[in-house]
């Protein structure tokens, strides 16, 4: 008989990590405090103990994580530490997390969640639903970027065909797993194949599969990419790179759901969705005779068309934001940036789009000792020297990076306290601009806690600058 009171249960491979978080929730005092090192643990506790909320270390085995029960309606989740690796069962779970903690969870950051856990024990429980997390490329509030998650979220209760077009580096693959994972589908495998990365001879078995001699070296019979897909979704990515002769072939399959293995004239049922993605234009590409125009209206069924980041260069605060939450869950880096060097991103082209974006805020994680990045600290082809000025050497974050300050101190002296609060209400400020009046993300950039950032936030009359009642 489970224990009339609720508990918290620390899941973790590592049990010095056990020890240290179940201390400072022990000194806290709301919860009782359980820890487990698998999901077989967690379950023979979760018989004598009702759980209330689940702190789970992302660094569990992916086997491991793909056991965990489906949460109850009581039951929150909460994940914390570096993954080992990015997988499908971590973001399944992280999906419907309450909370993503920071790699070090300091005594605040649980404060913070026990009292979420307060707030919610006498609501109704929430829908088990996605949540923004999955969106990660596609977070931002431009209407673009607001358009596709709509689509997304539309599509995905339907089994339609799906045309994704746009950029390379956009995240069409990541529309893609968001359809899928949000469909009911969700649960079946989501089975990705790069049209243009296989040689165009062996395409063909890698789709459909094949029978045992069909071909020189084909040594055993091997099941396709559809098959593997069965019940779930396959993304066919750089559709137009596929072959016309083999583009006759998928039409086939698509319109009489039966398809056929290499050497073999038996028919297999087709029950996978497909979902296509291309950054070619292909409707140019009829024109040239290089893409079948009935089979392009076979896959162009629902079309999204994902927009390139200079068309939402709005949303890069938010895209910077969540990008280094990810490297900060993934690899234990710490970086942000200063309004200065926001600003400076959101005037660039990015012609590689997201991915490119990916790959800079990586880059000066890795180079930013104090994990802190300014305009001086970017490469030089993200600079724009027109609009950087002299006056913004002083101006922003750069107090936090303990830089030398001008020679400001006359011979009268000044008012140090009034100094230091005209200082702190300007960066505040500006994080907030930067973030779009989220105190969430602005608390980031400033690294310090939220509950810290909405107390000083009203202390300095700043709420006008918060976006919406978020405090």
């Amino acid at each position: 008989m489970p224990s009339a009171q609720a508990a918290v249960c620390v899941v973790s491979p590592d049990p010095d990590k056990q020890q240290d978080i179940k201390n400072i929730v022990d000194e806290i005092g709301t919860y009782p405090c359980l820890v487990a090192s698998s999901s077989k643990q967690l379950s023979e506790a979760k018989q004598n103990q009702q759980i209330r909320l689940l702190l789970l270390d992302r660094a569990l085995a992916t086997e491991e994580l793909a056991q965990f029960p489906t949460l109850e309606d009581d039951c929150r989740l909460a994940t914390f530490g570096i993954a080992k690796s990015a997988s499908v069962a971590l973001d399944s779970l992280e999906s419907v997390a309450s909370y993503q903690l920071r790699q070090a969870i300091a005594r605040r950051d649980l404060e913070t969640l026990f009292a979420y856990l307060d707030r919610t024990k006498t609501t109704k429980p929430r829908e088990k639903k996605r949540c923004s997390h999955l969106y990660r490329g596609l977070v931002g509030d431009s209407p673009a970027i607001t358009k596709v998650r709509d689509l997304i979220a539309k599509v995905s209760q339907s089994k339609s065909t799906v045309l994704i077009t746009g950029e390379t580096g956009t995240g069409k693959e990541i529309v893609a797993r968001n359809i899928h994972y949000q469909s009911g589908q969700g649960s079946a495998p989501f089975v990705p194949v790069n049209c243009s990365a296989i040689p165009p001879d062996l395409l063909e078995s890698e789709l459909f599969g094949h029978r045992k001699g069909a071909f020189t070296g084909a040594l055993s019979d091997r099941e396709g990419r559809f098959a593997a897909a069965t019940g779930g979704t396959l993304f066919l990515d750089e559709i137009g790179d596929m072959t016309l002769s083999l583009q006759a072939k998928l039409l086939r399959v698509l319109e009489e759901r039966v398809m056929y293995r290499v050497g073999c004239n038996k028919p297999i049922e087709m029950t996978a969705r497909v979902v296509a993605a291309t950054h070619r234009d292909l409707e140019t590409c009829i024109k040239e005779g290089k893409f079948r125009e009935d089979l392009f209206y076979r896959l162009n069924v629902v079309p999204i068309t994902v927009p390139p980041l200079r068309e939402r260069t709005a949303d890069i605060p938010l895209l910077v934001h969540e990008l280094s939450c990810r490297l900060q869950r993934e690899q234990g880096i710490t970086i942000s940036m200063t309004p200065e060097c926001i600003r400076e991103l959101q005037s660039c082209n990015w012609a590689g789009n997201v991915r490119e974006l990916a790959n800079l805020v990586e880059r000066l994680g890795v180079f930013s000792p104090n994990g802190i990045a300014d305009v001086k600290d970017l490469p030089e082809q993200y600079k724009n020297r027109e609009s950087f000025t002299g006056s913004d050497v002083y101006v922003g974050l750069r107090v936090a990076e303990h830089e030398q300050m001008p020679q400001i101190l006359t011979e009268d002296g000044l008012d140090l306290k009034e100094f230091l609060r005209s200082t702190e209400t300007e960066l505040i400020r500006q994080a907030l601009e930067c973030s779009g009046g989220t105190i969430s993300q602005a608390a980031n950039l400033l690294n310090i806690g939220r509950t810290t950032l909405s107390e000083k936030v009203k202390r300095l009359g700043l709420t006008d600058f918060v976006m919406g009642t978020n405090l």
